[in-house]
């Protein structure tokens, strides 16, 4: 007589409800853990920036771009962390906390961009695609350098001294501060920078000689940005947004160079522009 070979059924292991709910309960607690972490490094703390920038930037806001490429991994883990922000995190944010947010992500991201090229490029102006086509993970985006600056900073935010604290690698640009921006110190620090930019020779300079009012190109290709918050009609020379620009510059000069500017008689000129790389 033939044995009947009954089939062998493995029935799956049933998770009790409450440890179920105990073990989405556990990963919930550990992912907004995590958030809160990377949260806490992007937006307000930046130690491992500040680790960075004191490390290879000097005081005169020039790069050990070699140096930094050979010890890249605390700036590779840094950048990626802005991924890590989600959309619902970064607009519950105060407006500084997002502006300082994005400078730092824009110098961090130029350094990334400087140090990928091997061996190192003379200007960042040699590298393809730098600023329209390398694209960056931020707060739930893929963004460009430039969509960073151009669409989201000079549109959302009404503060032309980002153009002193946005670093482009360049030493005819401000000089790239040693610190990260924090929420709670940004007006004082897009203060200093525009303060020190504006008192160096990249920035303004008068010629009497010649009665020539030299600015920074920056203030050429973006002049516009002040017109909101300074035009004025009955001082300076010049268009409309050269003469927004020197009403912004003037709060930061001396009492003598403050009346020649605005007595108004003299030209202005534009400063050729030094793209080669700020590097130590």
């Amino acid at each position: 007589m033939k044995k009947l070979l009954l089939p062998l059924l493995i029935l799956p292991a049933v998770i009790p409800t409450t440890a179920l709910a105990n073990i989405i309960s556990q990963e919930t607690n550990i992912t907004t853990l995590t958030q809160k972490i990377v949260v806490n490094d992007t937006s307000s703390n930046y130690q491992n920036y500040n680790n960075i920038l004191q490390s290879y930037v000097s005081d005169r806001g020039l790069v050990n771009y070699q140096q930094l490429q050979a010890n890249r991994q605390e700036l590779d883990r840094f950048n990626q962390s802005f991924a890590m922000v989600s959309p619902e995190t970064y607009n519950s944010w105060s407006e500084e906390e997002k502006l300082a947010f994005l400078i730092n992500a824009y110098n961090s991201f130029t350094l990334q961009s400087i140090i990928d090229q091997n061996p190192l490029k003379k200007s960042i102006r040699d590298i393809p695609g730098v600023w329209k086509r390398r694209k960056f993970a931020i707060a739930g985006m893929e963004k460009t350098l430039d969509n960073i600056e151009h669409d989201i900073i000079r549109e959302e935010f009404n503060e032309p001294r980002i153009h002193m604290a946005l670093v482009c690698a360049a030493m005819s640009c401000p000089i790239l501060r040693n610190e990260a921006y924090t929420a709670e110190e940004l007006d004082a620090q897009l203060d200093d920078q525009t303060r020190k930019f504006i008192t160096s020779s990249q920035g303004f300079k008068i010629d009497r000689d010649q009665n020539i009012v030299y600015l920074s190109s920056i203030f050429k290709w973006f002049g516009k940005d002040w017109i909101a918050n300074y035009e004025i009609e009955n001082k300076f020379t010049g268009s409309k947004k050269e003469k927004a620009v020197l009403n912004f510059i003037s709060q930061y000069l001396n009492p003598q160079d403050l009346q020649y500017l605005e007595q108004g008689e003299y030209k202005i000129s534009y400063l050729k522009y030094d793209w080669s790389l700020n590097k130590q």
